[in-house]
C-alpha cells in the first residue's frame, strides 16, 4: 500500500501519516521535534470526543487510559518510527506494535478543549523493543501525568 502525497505543513508530518490510527483515535496532532533519543508531541482534546459524554456527568475529564494513549503514540510510536525509519527497517507494509508495559501516574486532570504535550526520552531500543520515559504537560506547562512504557515495534 502507497501512502498518499499529501503536502506537509509540519516537517514530520511523514512520521504522523505512518501511524496505524485514524480519528478519533488518534491522539497526534502535531510533532515539535524528534531524534534518536526523545519526541516531543501535541494533542488537543476536543470536547466532540464521544468519551466524554459519560466519564462524568456533568464534569468531564479524559480517562487515564484515554491520558496513556496519547502518551504511547507519541511517546513511543512515532519515537519507534523515527527509530526503523533511521535503521533503514522500514518498508511500505504496515507497522506492527504491540504494547508490552505501562506505569502511569496522574497528577492533573485533562478536561475537553484542553492542549497537552508529550515529552519521551527513550531508555532503550533493541530487538525492536522500545521502552520510553514519558511526561505529560497541560497549556500552563504543569505535569499531568508521568511514567514508563514500552512495546514492541516491527514493519515487515
Amino acid at each position: 500500500m502507497k501512502h498518499k502525497e499529501v503536502i506537509s505543513k509540519n516537517k514530520y508530518d511523514h512520521i504522523i501519516q505512518k501511524l496505524p490510527y485514524e480519528r478519533p483515535f488518534l491522539f497526534v496532532d502535531e510533532l515539535l521535534n524528534i531524534n534518536e533519543n526523545r519526541v516531543e508531541g501535541c494533542f488537543t482534546f476536543s470536547d466532540t470526543l464521544s468519551f466524554y459524554k459519560g466519564h462524568f456527568k456533568g464534569n468531564p475529564v479524559t480517562p487515564g487510559v484515554i491520558l496513556t494513549e496519547c502518551c504511547a503514540q507519541i511517546g513511543l510510536v512515532c519515537l519507534g518510527i523515527f527509530l526503523l525509519d533511521q535503521e533503514m527497517q522500514w518498508k511500505e507494509s504496515s507497522l506492527k506494535i504491540g504494547l508490552s508495559s505501562s506505569e502511569m501516574e496522574f497528577l492533573l486532570p485533562v478536561f475537553p478543549n484542553e492542549k497537552v504535550r508529550v515529552c519521551s526520552e527513550k531508555v532503550y531500543f533493541r530487538f525492536n523493543k522500545l521502552k520510553c520515559k514519558v511526561k505529560m504537560y497541560n497549556e500552563a506547562d504543569k505535569l499531568v501525568c508521568k511514567g514508563s512504557i514500552s512495546g514492541m515495534l516491527t514493519n515487515t
